[in-house]
């Protein structure tokens, strides 16, 4: 599996952002007022399950169906995504945040211990949630993270309203009353 550069330079050590004082501070309160689906990527090695919490993926194709995660350089889930090309989406709903922060610490697979989940085309699928089982495609370089893509293998959609992250807080969406 390839990886594209594209620029994975930190903030730090970025000619842009040393020019501009504070430009990641307010960068970091931008991107918290903007509201991003929050998912458990799974991936299994040798019959273990692993997860990790992310708030950054989207969907990325409909012809062929696709979405796109970002995982962190030094994510040992990224690790495994690799090395076996396949990953999990599990969709939060609103009513998971306990789940999203199970599985935003470290902890490897002792963060499944009392969770419900089921093996799903070999991928683990956590229960209640929505779920994408994904081959992953051609890494790309994002600055502090890689973005993954995957190409969708399996999907059942999420009952409910989903949990969504903004404001530094967990939340849901509903649609309006009256739209304008």
């Amino acid at each position: 599996m390839r990886t594209t550069d594209f620029d994975h330079r930190t903030a730090a050590e970025h000619p842009a952002a040393a020019a501009v004082p504070g430009l990641a501070d307010r960068f970091r309160d931008v991107m918290a007022a903007v509201p991003s689906p929050v998912a458990v990527i799974t991936a299994m090695a040798d019959r273990v399950p692993h997860g990790t919490t992310v708030s950054a993926f989207a969907s990325l194709s409909m012809t062929p169906p696709m979405v796109v995660i970002c995982l962190d350089h030094g994510s040992e889930l990224l690790a495994m995504v690799r090395t076996t090309g396949h990953f999990g989406v599990n969709v939060l709903g609103a009513g998971q945040s306990d789940l999203a922060l199970t599985f935003s610490r470290k902890g490897g697979a002792a963060k499944f211990d009392g969770v419900g989940w089921t093996a799903d085309h070999g991928l683990p699928r956590l229960g209640g949630s929505g779920w994408l089982a994904c081959r992953t495609g051609e890494l790309v370089e994002g600055g502090d993270h890689l973005l993954v893509p995957g190409r969708v293998l399996a999907a059942d959609a999420l009952k409910g309203d989903p949990l969504v992250y903004s404001g530094r807080v967990f939340g849901t969406h509903r649609a309006l009353r009256n739209p304008v």
